[in-house]
């Protein structure tokens, strides 16, 4: 998936010597213009096969979050959060691996603007949602006894709709008004993308104080909180998303809005999509990782570990019950409470 920007005559493909003759002018252009396009091609087809590598492991991840949480986990208000966030995670990397397939079999990074744009409305999705997690551990710990006294019963559950519509109309009238503008000299879908790249910026200030608080709360204040397993989780996804996330969406947005040179858009733009692809790949390798940290072997189950993962309780790991069967009601007494 790369965007691609036309390039001019005055970006140096034709020559500027008048006695130069037309033909000689047009065969230069062409060469250079087909040199260019084939290197292009070579250099952005090594990204896009690692996308084809590492999306598919992504995909399974997200997948096994999906079932486990969709039909053998009882629902709370972080595994609703983290539910739509695999989601989001899986959408992301199908739209990844159809445009890198197209991209590959046609051997010229050309896939369907269409297909870019539902891209972004996923990873929009996704920080929307990385955000209100945040957000929320940060409620909880700073406000307790509102969070667990007042808190809404379904917020996370609406939150999550009103994310995902919020970044579906948005996107569905940058669409609509991209294919108008065509038709008009009025470019409305320039409007709609400065609301969805501020939307974003919003996004990420909120994710960012809310981490900084979360951290500043857990280990500088003076009543310091105890460190859980799911505000590790929650953190490390966190890091992991600024890491390779954010590059993606602050190159999206410098591609889009910004008349820049062909070597960024062709060369290092290839390679931001791939840490995004990375950081889609990695949140079900987060959870089962900090779900797995010093458990016993006879307990290692996927249900078990990811349960594990989202327990918001300082007694993490020391669960040395014998019997596993007894361990998950341990575990799905506190998920639900």
């Amino acid at each position: 998936m790369v965007f691609r920007q036309e390039s001019s005559t005055s970006g140096g493909f034709v020559s500027q010597d008048p006695t130069t003759p037309s033909q000689w002018t047009e065969a230069t252009t062409v060469n250079e213009t087909d040199e260019w396009s084939n290197s292009t091609c070579v250099t952005t087809l090594v990204p896009e096969s690692v996308n084809l590598i590492i999306a598919p492991v992504g995909l399974t991840g997200n997948a096994v979050v999906l079932w486990l949480l969709g039909f053998q986990i009882h629902t709370n208000a972080i595994s609703i959060y983290i539910l739509n966030l695999a989601v989001a995670d899986f959408l992301f990397l199908s739209c990844l691996i159809i445009s890198t397939m197209m991209d590959v079999i046609t051997a010229f990074p050309s896939s369907p603007a269409i297909l870019n744009k539902v891209t972004i409305i996923f990873y929009t999705v996704g920080l929307s949602i990385l955000s209100a997690i945040s957000t929320e551990r940060c409620l909880s710990v700073l406000w307790p006894i509102w969070y667990h006294c007042h808190r809404p019963r379904h917020m996370s559950a609406v939150i999550c709709a009103l994310l995902w519509a919020l970044s579906l109309i948005l996107n569905i009238l940058q669409l609509c008004f991209l294919f108008l503008d065509r038709l008009s000299v009025l470019q409305w879908w320039k409007i709609v993308d400065f609301i969805i790249v501020s939307w974003l910026f919003i996004l990420l200030m909120i994710l960012c104080v809310s981490s900084l608080a979360l951290l500043v709360r857990m280990f500088c204040s003076s009543r310091r909180m105890p460190l859980t397993r799911l505000y590790v989780t929650v953190l490390i996804t966190v890091l992991v998303f600024l890491i390779c996330g954010l590059p993606f969406g602050i190159s999206w947005f410098l591609v889009s809005w910004f008349t820049i040179d062909t070597y960024y858009s062709c060369y290092l733009h290839p390679v931001t999509v791939v840490l995004c692809c990375v950081n889609s790949c990695t949140n079900p390798i987060i959870y089962f990782f900090i779900g797995s940290f010093r458990q016993q072997r006879q307990q290692r189950t996927l249900k078990l570990i990811l349960q594990r993962a989202l327990q918001d309780s300082p007694a993490v790991g020391d669960y040395r019950d014998s019997n596993p069967h007894r361990t998950l009601e341990i575990l799905d007494s506190r998920m639900l409470a």
